[in-house]
């Protein structure tokens, strides 16, 4: 199987990774109040949407300038960031509050192993280094952490001028 074809379940699993977010995550967080802030579906789903544009925006760029530090880079690091997702939050809530968190089937049985299988074939085909995985991983981490607050916000925002 070509890289790129590869490359390309990516997006798909993110996607549905987040339809299962979408679905059940909502009712999920009033439930654990002491792990996660309550969620508003619409809201949620929202930002899970951008998330989802993200993904697929990487990956395009990705393939499309294969030559670029940048798009590489962006590309794996989402790839790494989806893993400790998987982790964290939804591995440890799950045993932390012995209470199924949405988005970990998903997570182990999609997100892990497609990441996995592209990131082990990128490092093998030296599309990226090791050292330069961990750190695009962890930095890309950072920024989706980082974006959620201001995806909720804007969903809000664009909910509220909506009247949805």
């Amino acid at each position: 199987m070509s890289k790129d074809i590869l490359w390309l379940f990516f997006p798909l699993a993110v996607s549905l990774h987040n339809l299962e977010e979408a679905i059940w995550f909502p009712i999920w967080s009033k439930t654990a109040k002491n792990f996660v802030k309550s969620v508003e579906k619409n809201q949620f789903s929202f930002a899970l949407i951008l998330v989802s544009i993200l993904a697929y925006l990487s990956t395009f760029f990705a393939l499309a300038n294969p030559n670029s530090w940048f798009w590489t880079h962006l590309f794996h690091g989402f790839l790494g960031a989806m893993i400790v997702n998987t982790i964290m939050p939804h591995l440890a809530s799950t045993i932390i509050l012995r209470k199924y968190s949405p988005g970990l089937v998903t997570s182990l049985f999609l997100l892990v192993p497609i990441n996995s299988v592209i990131l082990v074939n990128s490092v093998n085909l030296g599309i990226i280094q090791i050292l330069d995985l961990l750190l695009s991983g962890f930095f890309v981490s950072l920024i989706l952490l980082s974006l959620l607050p201001l995806f909720f916000k804007f969903g809000k925002f664009i909910l509220d001028q909506s009247d949805i």
